[in-house]
């Protein structure tokens, strides 16, 4: 297996401790357009000591609660906390929902410019219930149907006129299945995306899996990558693993794939380099969000022309970092320098 590949003059290739530094100052720049699904992920924190009289069940004694932006959001969270600008665009509900989601936006300084809201649909909410650091329950609230036709055309043109007037560097899908991306809206943007010479990034679910065509670098775990396919292999035989992925980005036109093994590291294949990427040790607490992380690090590397396996090495490293932490938070910047700095690359 290739642990490196020749890239082109344009494309970063780290051999020192000071150029990250410099890499790392590059993000910066950069002005990142997210397109998906947003949502409130809320948490109930408390204690256990007893067993319900009702039913077999543990009783939390809440003493804290808190709301955090989640989904699409949370990848905006990571791609602020690294430095760079994030442009989010969704569809939210008209309810108490949205005025938590948009207060949190305010709360953290993001721009609600590219948010719409609908009187057709509920904002999403995910509480998690949590005790001793550990989720006891999780109890949704959401629509999963996707937009209807005036909301997907009145998105689609909040998207254009972000990608006319301003400077973006690169796009993200962020999908969760909850309805705010269709095929029509994929194929639209990425068609305008390829015409300004932007690249695309995508972190896909099962649904519109398919749809997704002429992508730059395509991020999706092995559970979505075996849903999304219909098929079941030996993931541990890195060669069915090569076979089934290379077959996929020739059908679908993608020129890099960045598949996320959990604690066997990730996977990255392009028609030039494929490599396995090692995960590191960490003690982990939560991987909710890590998805997030992995895709946001991916992205901006991708707009500063790292190259491939860079690219696949600090994006692993940083949803290591954040699986390390409680709920869903985003990636502390200095953090993953300093561990950056440690890489022997």
């Amino acid at each position: 297996m290739k642990q490196k590949s020749k890239q082109d003059s344009k494309t970063v290739s780290l051999s020192s401790g000071e150029s990250w530094g410099e890499v790392f100052k590059s993000f910066n720049k950069l002005n990142v357009l997210i397109i998906g699904d947003v949502m409130v992920d809320a948490y109930m924190w408390g204690n256990v000591n007893r067993i319900s009289p009702e039913a077999p069940v543990p009783v939390v004694t809440i003493n804290k609660k808190e709301n955090r932006l989640g989904g699409a959001a949370n990848v905006a969270l990571n791609i602020q906390a690294m430095g760079a600008n994030p442009i989010l665009c969704s569809v939210i509900g008209d309810d108490d929902g949205a005025k938590t989601f948009l207060e949190l936006l305010k709360e953290n300084k993001l721009s609600a410019k590219g948010i719409l809201k609908s009187k057709k649909r509920i904002t999403t909410v995910k509480t998690r219930v949590i005790s001793s650091n550990h989720q006891m329950l999780r109890v949704d609230e959401e629509i999963e149907s996707s937009i209807d036709s005036k909301e997907i055309q009145a998105l689609i043109s909040e998207i254009k006129k972000i990608i006319t007037s301003d400077k973006i560097d690169v796009i993200i899908f962020e999908d969760y299945d909850k309805g705010a991306i269709n095929a029509e809206l994929i194929k639209t943007v990425v068609a305008l995306a390829k015409q300004k010479g932007i690249p695309t990034v995508v972190d896909p679910k099962r649904k519109n899996f398919m749809d997704y065509t002429g992508i730059t670098l395509f991020k999706p775990n092995l559970k979505e990558l075996k849903e999304g396919l219909k098929i079941d292999f030996n993931h541990n035989n890195i060669k069915e693993l090569e076979k089934v992925v290379s077959g996929f980005i020739k059908q679908q036109n993608i020129t890099t794939a960045l598949i996320t093994l959990s604690e066997k590291g990730v996977y990255t294949h392009s028609a030039k380099t494929k490599a396995l990427v090692p995960a590191h040790i960490r003690n982990i607490s939560d991987v909710s969000g890590a998805g997030d992380t992995v895709v946001s690090i991916a992205a901006l590397c991708l707009a500063a022309n790292l190259s491939q396996v860079i690219t696949a090495t600090l994006a692993n490293l940083a949803g290591g970092l954040v699986c390390e932490k409680v709920g869903v938070v985003p990636i502390d910047k200095k953090q993953l320098l300093a561990e950056a700095l440690k890489l022997k690359l």
